[in-house]
């Protein structure tokens, strides 16, 4: 049955207090000011709360973070029956892409907050993607080790991409050339000559374009390096 309005409040009229509530107003929070502007008495108030309670779902900071990089992957969705590997990847690459720009703030959790935790004690949330790619591939014959480089592989590729393309910024689009409009008038010409000369390239950045090339070179090179996968 599909709730109601009213099913997702208190007799008070606020939002009731689940796990889901207090991840979604903590992405919330970062989407806007990023993780410096998240804390608990901040995530409180957006939720009509004393900042006590909240420790009954998230007991620190650390354990708040990683329910939003959860919250976020567990959107990425990956069909493990799929017939062509290598088209389902291609599929979660730009999915994942989507979500990076969508919420590009919590960019920096999805690549650096796994390299403090084994990946037994990370969220399962945090760790589906892993365990539905290996599916994938193993379904399609990829053997485990093979499969687990073919993951590795992808998301160490799709991290370098969006981290990339979150970079090309425009400091200022009313600006009348792509020097001005990129800021690289600032840089000196004689110490940065090639970079300055290809400002036109660098506002004319495809992210889904490039995406795709950079996947073409990757995948077509696994699938010619990777044993016991049928054709």
């Amino acid at each position: 049955m599909t709730a109601s309005p009213d099913d997702t409040r208190d007799t008070n009229g606020r939002i009731k207090l689940t796990r889901e509530a207090v991840l979604a107003a903590a992405l919330e929070i970062i989407d806007q000011d990023g993780v410096d502007g998240l804390s608990m008495r901040r995530l409180a108030r957006a939720l009509d709360r004393d900042p006590m309670i909240l420790y009954r779902h998230a007991p620190n900071k650390a354990a708040l973070l990683d329910g939003v990089a959860e919250t976020v992957l567990a959107q990425l969705e990956v069909d493990r029956t799929a017939p062509d590997w290598q088209a389902q990847l291609r599929v979660v690459a730009h999915n994942y892409r989507r979500l990076a720009l969508t919420h590009p703030n919590v960019v920096p959790l999805l690549v650096t907050r796994p390299l403090a935790t084994p990946l037994g004690m990370r969220p399962p949330g945090t760790l589906r993607a892993l365990e539905d790619v290996l599916a994938l591939l193993t379904h399609a014959g990829v053997s485990g080790p093979d499969a687990l480089h073919i993951y590795r592989a992808l998301f160490g590729f799709l991290h370098g991409h969006v981290l990339n393309e979150l970079q090309e910024l425009v400091e200022n689009p009313d600006e009348t050339t792509d020097l001005l409009r990129l800021g690289l008038h600032r840089l000196p010409i004689n110490d940065f000559p090639l970079l300055r000369s290809l400002a036109p390239v660098l506002a004319d950045y495809d992210g889904a374009a490039e995406l795709d090339r950079g996947l073409d070179i990757l995948l077509t090179g696994l699938a010619t390096t990777i044993t016991g996968s049928r054709p």
